[in-house]
């Protein structure tokens, strides 16, 4: 059954496969994991008196009329009773056979939503089929799935496909790849009897319960689809370190000579989580370690002491970022703390041409750039490393797992593969952590660095503009600098927002005496470069940008962030934006401007960020408000897609998983490769790349 095609099925061709392929189904078997939406109840044949409106419900009448009707369109209005009450039928799309069918005298029996009508109560293109006139048809034994729709395919012909699957399988036909131990100390139903349950619960199903999908057997298969995606994870870490990495000794030399350069301490968090780098680095295995921190908690000075036992091995590192900004900044860094030591860094983004760019990948080929900081240029074809032994990826939720493996591939030598350091400053719950970053041992520097004063969040709304911008005025005349954030570079009739340029514009007016710059993605990178260094060396007071600032931009000097439309961002893109200010001795603030009205999630957004400057409480609140697909980023892991389990909802069974997850690999490991095909499918792939 599972590697029968849907084809297989009676009546169904071609057109209907290609059809379903759109819902993930090519099998059989795919229609079985195909899981309802919600439930309605049609086991029940309610009176047409006791209808009430807002009510779903099965009811069944005789027509009394059908007429068609043209009062603002051309609409057909069907009227049914039953005795103890009249039910209006409206469709707005029919055909003359319709029309026909539904003739004076005609039984017919209807599900559908009581809405309030001229004329009573009515429901608007209602499911209908004809009964016989003694009423003795068949009512549904089940609860009526919904299932996931899809363009020429009916819920009553996919209904009626899922069953045609279900009379096929039988506990022997579909395997379940789970112990019964392991089964039967969650006391969780087995997989057939979950799927019989989900497809077609008794009447007496509680209904409450299914739609939370909180039933053990909704249970039953979150926690296979779960261990699913752990495995594929797992499996994937399992066939990168398959092969041996580039060991690096431990020669503390020019570390040690890049920390006492340095004008401050690290912090004992810093100092911990490198230490484990080291250790990592210092194995025969490829490192595959995650760090995670906050805003401005010192991640990237960690990864530059990680590069130095490279270098000091006269090994290469490549630094990867999601922008040219942001990879600018790292470039400037990077520099600033090895170019005194004799150690040059390159860097290689997709801007660069000609002359420039070809010096950039000669370097990088011979191995005299020993650190080469860049975009996703890093991967592409052309760009051949002597020795790789470190990539750093920095905001790995900006990356698929595809980009960062691709990067691996270009320090394959010898069967050995380059170590790998993640960062991200979107921290994520520990157990969501384990569960998403499976393939990845994770480090949380949870410490910030002192001296560090707390940023004071504003919540204001935009009519009180003017305000804003005298605050601007009298904190960059004291000598201070600040930002400005839009959403937008132009105009939009769709969104209509104030635009960077525009907002520029104005603000250089009412501001005469201040020097405004302006910044966005759409600029060439020479302009951007140029803009950032006039406003990191004071030239430029206020910095009107788009969210290309988001990440990577330090200058101690500025303390005032604005952000305008707050209430149309995430948690942590505003987290991210706040973060560019507070980095120096002075008191800093953030302003978040919004447009009412306010929906109850932007109110909520808002206050959080206006309650904590603690990245992990934000993330954490990010989480409950918008899901972990958006959290951590939708093409970071097939974990965004999960079918039947919720990170959040499901949390509790998380522990559960990364046990079940080993005791399959270790103890029945032929179950693990058809069990994740079931769950993950071509999501899976990646697990085998290399």
């Amino acid at each position: 059954m599972n590697e029968a095609s849907v084809t297989s099925l009676r009546g169904v061709g071609d057109a209907l496969a290609l059809r379903l392929r759109a819902l993930g189904v090519h099998t059989t078997q795919d229609l079985l994991f195909l899981l309802p939406l919600r439930y309605e109840d049609r086991t029940r044949i309610i009176p047409l008196g006791e209808l009430h409106c807002g009510q779903r419900a099965a009811v069944e009448g005789e027509v009394l009329l059908t007429e068609i009707s043209f009062r603002g369109r051309r609409q057909m209005l069907c009227r049914i009773a039953d005795g103890s009450g009249f039910l209006t039928l409206r469709f707005f799309y029919f055909n003359n056979q319709q029309q026909t069918g539904l003739a004076r005298g005609t039984r017919i029996r209807c599900f559908g939503e009581a809405r309030r009508g001229a004329k009573g109560l009515e429901f608007v293109h209602p499911e209908y089929r004809k009964v016989s006139a003694l009423g003795a048809d068949e009512i549904a034994e089940h609860l009526t799935p919904i299932y996931p729709a899809t363009e020429g395919i009916t819920q009553g012909r996919l209904r009626q496909l899922v069953n045609l699957a279900l009379d096929q399988s039988s506990a022997s036909s579909l395997t379940d790849w789970l112990p019964a131990s392991m089964v039967g100390d969650m006391c969780l139903p087995s997989l057939h009897e979950a799927l019989l349950y989900v497809h077609r619960p008794p009447p007496n199903a509680p209904l409450d319960v299914l739609e939370i999908r909180r039933h053990p057997a909704q249970r039953r298969l979150a926690f296979e689809e779960l261990l699913a995606h752990q495995l594929s994870l797992r499996l994937l870490r399992q066939r990168i370190q398959s092969d041996p990495g580039w060991p690096l000794a431990p020669n503390d030399l020019l570390k040690n000579k890049l920390l006492s350069a340095l004008p401050f301490r690290m912090t004992t968090a810093q100092t911990r989580v490198l230490l484990e780098i080291e250790r990592d680095l210092a194995g025969d295995k490829p490192m595959l370690r995650l760090v995670q921190g906050d805003v401005g908690c010192g991640k990237t000075l960690v990864a530059a002491l990680a590069a130095a036992r490279a270098v000091t091995a006269k090994r290469q590192v490549a630094l990867m970022a999601p922008t040219e900004l942001l990879a600018d900044q790292h470039a400037q860094n990077f520099r600033r703390w090895f170019e005194p030591l004799e150690v040059p860094v390159a860097l290689l983004t997709g801007r660069q041409t000609g002359k420039a760019r070809l010096k950039v990948l000669d370097n990088i080929q011979s191995g005299a750039a020993l650190i080469t900081v860049g975009t996703h240029a890093l991967f592409q074809d052309g760009v051949n490393f002597a020795h790789l032994a470190l990539v750093i990826v920095d905001e790995q939720h900006r990356f698929g797992v595809h980009q960062r493996l691709s990067l691996r591939e270009k320090g394959s030598r010898d069967c050995h593969q380059p170590h790998q350091l993640i960062m991200t400053a979107t921290p994520i719950p520990r157990t969501l952590a384990m569960t998403a970053y499976a393939d990845l041992d994770v480090s949380v520097i949870d410490e910030m660095p002192p001296g560090r004063t707390p940023i004071k969040t504003v919540v204001l709304a935009e009519t009180r503009r003017d305000e804003v911008v005298l605050r601007i005025r009298n904190s960059c005349l004291e000598g201070r600098q600040a930002y400005w954030v839009c959403p937008l570079i132009d105009e939009s009739e769709e969104m209509p927002y104030q635009a960077a340029e525009e907002t520029a514009g104005a603000l250089s007016a009412a501001l005469p005496e201040l020097k405004v710059g302006l910044i966005h993605g759409r600029m060439p990178g020479a302009a951007k470069e140029d803009i950032m260094r006039r406003f990191k060396e004071g030239e430029i007071q206020l910095l009107v940008a788009t969210t290309v600032i988001e990440v990577g931009v330090d200058v101690a000097n500025a303390t005032l962030m604005v952000i305008e439309n707050a209430e149309r961002m995430g948690l942590a893109q505003l987290h991210q934006l706040r973060g560019r200010v507070g980095r120096g001795q002075h008191v800093s603030s953030c302003l978040l401007l919004y447009r009412a009205p306010l929906s109850s999630v932007a109110r909520e957004r808002l206050a959080v960020m206006r309650d904590t400057n603690d990245g992990f409480e934000v993330a954490r609140r990010d989480l409950e408000l918008r899901g972990p697909g958006e959290l951590l980023g939708t093409r970071q892991t097939g974990l965004a897609q999960l079918r039947v389990a919720d990170l959040l909802r499901d949390a509790d069974l998380l522990p559960r998983v990364q046990i079940a997850a080993e005791t399959l690999l270790h103890t029945f490991p032929s179950h693990v490769a058809p069990l994740v095909s079931r769950w993950v499918g071509e999501a899976g792939q990646y697990g085998r790349i290399g």
